[in-house]
């Protein structure tokens, strides 16, 4: 039941024409959509569709004594931990159960005997989603919803049940109260959407995956520096379009029935720094962290982990934030999926979100200061060591003084053109200005340049954390440590001709997709809006065009979508 399968289509197009004859008898609408979505989700995850229904009902009705209760009373606070509780009750078992049995038996040496246990399908975003309405509930941002079945439709709306986004109540309850509405435009938007995402998952996600990235992971030994190198940053290009393909599929699917989803992502590789990316990437994720998580432990103000640190001291402040900010990331690794690799991963972003809201504060002296002490300790630890792992360091240190005492230097001898030069003839002001403009954007760039090394460094973790590898146990950390040893070797570079020629394909769309994906947002808005705006013979050629040449790329079956593990 993926999207890139003639069975989703088929489904599709059967609950769309009964769709159609309903019209705008909203109960009627409502109630069909909501048992098409179990009908959908039954055939993805088997009768786990009964652990959806019950978490529907205990919310639904849980949800509806919050909102009965008296403000301020203990019952509130009682009746919201205990709709939690179930909720995480349902998602540790499923997910975390065997994690949490092995870490036991490592540190005791008792390894708990557990049935076999399968992993419902996007268990984690129906959960996240009905933590959410609940809390809202409690905080009297929504109203309960009345019919069982309108709730039931909320949660369980078949385009993004098993892989987000992450719907609040307040984005999309409104809407089912509201009667069929679709216009031209909006149309040709959907299907421009649909286009899209296939696109993206089976030409730049599936195919590039079965023929180049699976291969190195798999056992990466058997493949030189190069090709391990040209496999990690093809993978960030692989987890973004799978991801993101399928959100927009889910977004013209939704907008073809007359219901919006939020967008999931906003180009994050565009991003010059850790804390930009995680506002650009999986952003449902990322709101619902802020909202139910980073800001209940106190955000960027205090910490409730640490309620003797004094909240009017500004370095108080910012220690709170920084430690807020380390436990959401490394509960959001941890969403991820059930691993240390994702644990690792979470931390490491979390230490790059960290590192980056210090940084911003710095002088550049304190900066230039700061860098020269990492490339000077990482060049000692590999003087020491001599390990593939403190090479790369030493080498990413290296560069990032370099551009640290560039900036620096521009400051010490233009301290006027960071901000304009308030006195003195026009034309000086405007030649600082139009420098400062122009260093502007080349450390925009050179920001952009560090910052998808650091993401793509950390997706080795997450790769090899979702990867075949990631039932092995220490199989997965092998498999990056492998990695990290042959991309931190020397290179026989008179190979890298021939590896590209034998994998120009592949290189080729991950340029071309890393290409589309930097093109201004301000074009891509208009290449859907001309899209949406053809008429329709010219538009229904060009779809069956599109779709002509995506299944020119489809693999032999469709490989489900990277977030239905999560």
């Amino acid at each position: 039941m993926t999207f890139t399968g003639l069975y989703f289509w088929v489904f599709f197009i059967a609950v769309y024409a009964v769709f159609a004859v309903i019209g705008d008898r909203l109960k009627m609408r409502n109630a069909f959509l909501f048992f098409a979505s179990l009908f959908f989700y039954y055939k993805t995850s088997g009768l786990c569709v009964l652990i959806l229904l019950t978490v529907i009902t205990t919310d639904f009705l849980i949800a509806r004594r919050i909102w009965k209760a008296p403000p301020g009373s203990p019952a509130r606070k009682l009746w919201l931990a205990l709709s939690v509780t179930i909720d995480l009750s349902f998602l540790c078992w499923f997910k975390y159960a065997g994690f949490l049995a092995c870490v036991f038996g490592q540190l005791t040496g008792i390894v708990p005997r557990l049935p076999d246990i399968v992993l419902p399908v996007g268990i984690s975003f129906f959960i996240f989603q009905l933590i959410s309405y609940t809390v809202d509930v409690y905080r009297k941002d929504v109203e309960p919803v009345s019919d069982i079945l309108d709730f039931g439709f909320y949660v369980s709306f078949f385009p993004q049940l098993v892989a987000g986004p992450i719907v609040r109540a307040s984005e999309f309850i409104p809407q089912l109260h509201s009667r069929f509405s679709l216009s031209r435009r909006q149309a040709g938007l959907a299907v421009f959407w649909i286009l899209n995402g296939l696109a993206k998952k089976v030409i730049l996600g599936d195919y590039i995956a079965s023929n180049f990235i699976d291969r190195v992971f798999e056992n990466p030994l058997l493949f030189t520096g190069f090709e391990n190198l040209a496999a990690v940053v093809s993978y960030s290009l692989q987890l973004y379009a799978d991801f993101s393909g399928y959100t927009d599929i889910a977004i013209g699917v939704a907008m073809l029935m007359g219901f919006y989803l939020p967008s999931n992502f906003d180009s994050p590789y565009k991003s010059p720094n850790a804390q930009t990316f995680w506002r650009r990437w999986h952003m449902s994720l990322g709101r619902w962290l802020k909202s139910y998580l980073y800001i209940p432990l106190g955000g960027n103000r205090k910490s409730v982990l640490l309620p003797f640190l004094r909240p009017e001291s500004k370095a108080s402040k910012k220690f709170c934030s920084s430690v807020n900010r380390m436990i959401t990331m490394l509960l959001g690794g941890l969403w991820h999926g059930a691993s240390w690799n994702f644990v690792i991963w979470g931390a490491v972003n979390g230490a790059g979100m960290v590192a980056y809201t210090l940084w911003k504060d710095m002088k550049w002296g304190v900066r230039f200061f700061l860098t020269a002490l990492l490339a000077a300790l990482s060049s000692g630890a590999l003087s020491v060591w001599h390990s593939a792992g403190w090479r790369i360091l030493s080498v990413w240190t290296g560069i990032l003084f370099a551009g640290t005492l560039v900036r620096w230097l521009f400051h010490l001898f233009f301290p006027d053109a960071a901000g304009g030069h308030e006195g003195g003839p026009d034309k000086s002001r405007r030649r600082l200005r139009g420098l400062d403009s122009f260093t502007s954007a080349l450390g925009s760039i050179w920001g952009i340049i560090q910052n998808f090394a650091f993401i793509t460094a950390t997706l080795l973790f997450f790769r090899t954390g979702s990867g075949p590898a990631s039932g092995q146990g220490t199989a997965a950390f092998e498999t990056a440590g492998n990695m990290i040893s042959l991309i931190g070797s020397s290179w026989d570079v008179s190979l890298i001709p021939a590896i590209a020629s034998a994998y120009w394909k592949v290189f080729a769309l991950v340029g071309g997709g890393f290409f589309i994906h930097f093109l201004p947002s301000r074009l891509k808005r208009r290449i859907r809006l001309a899209f949406a705006s053809l008429p329709l013979p010219l538009m229904a050629l060009i779809a069956a065009a599109v779709v002509f040449v995506i299944y020119q790329f489809a693999t032999a079956g469709p490989r489900p979508f990277i977030y239905f593990k999560f």
